[in-house]
C-alpha cells in the first residue's frame, strides 16, 4: 500500500498514543541524529524555527527538513562552524485502519470491524510557539543559517517563524 500523505495526520485528532510497552510493530524512527556540527562549540548567535500552530510533525518530515538544514550548513561552513539541534522527539505512534482496494477487494475487506488501526509511523506533537530546529553559528555565517533554517522549514507540515534567540544585538543589518 502507498504511504497516505501528510495532511491526513497533521491535525491533532484523537488522544495521545505513546505506550510502545503494550502494542507490537511500531516502525522505527528515521531520524538519524539529533545534534550536529560541532556540540562543543560556543557560538554567539542562536536562532530557532518555531511553529505557528499546534500540529503533529512525522518523523520523515522531521527528517527532511534535517537534511535539507545540514547539507546546506555542512557545503558551505564545515563541520567545526555550526551547531544544528532537532529539539522535538517523535513519541505519538500513527495508526491506519488499512483497507484493501481494488478488484474484489469489497470479499477481502472488513469495514470498521476492529478498526483500531495497526501502527504505521510515528509523530511529534508540537505545540503553537515550541522551537523545532536550532541552529547556532558566528555572526558572519548568520545569512546563511536563516537561509538553510527557512528552507527546511518548508518540509515541515506547519507555517513556522525564524526567531533569533541568543546574539540580536551582533546581528548585521541587511
Amino acid at each position: 500500500m502507498a504511504r497516505k500523505p501528510g495532511r491526513m495526520y497533521r491535525n491533532i485528532t484523537q488522544r495521545s498514543y505513546t505506550r510502545r510497552k503494550y502494542m507490537g510493530g511500531v516502525p522505527g524512527n528515521k531520524i538519524v541524529t539529533f545534534n550536529m556540527g560541532n556540540t562543543k562549540g560556543d557560538f554567539p548567535i542562536t536562532m530557532s524555527i518555531l511553529a505557528e500552530e499546534a500540529c503533529q510533525v512525522r518523523h520523515s518530515a522531521l527528517e527532511a527538513a534535517r537534511i535539507t538544514a545540514n547539507r546546506a550548513l555542512l557545503g558551505k561552513l564545515g563541520p567545526a562552524n555550526y551547531n544544528l539541534v532537532i529539539r522535538v522527539y517523535p513519541h505519538e505512534v500513527l495508526r491506519e485502519n488499512k483497507q484493501a482496494t481494488g478488484a474484489g477487494a469489497d470479499r477481502v475487506s472488513q469495514g470498521m470491524r476492529n478498526a483500531f488501526g495497526k501502527p504505521v509511523s510515528t509523530a511529534a506533537r508540537v505545540r503553537s510557539g515550541q522551537p523545532l530546529m536550532t541552529v547556532s553559528v558566528n555572526p558572519s555565517n548568520f545569512n546563511l543559517a536563516k537561509k538553510s533554517l527557512k528552507s527546511a522549514g518548508q518540509k515541515l507540515p506547519t507555517s513556522i517563524r525564524l526567531v533569533v534567540d541568543k546574539g540580536q544585538e551582533l546581528v548585521p543589518n541587511n
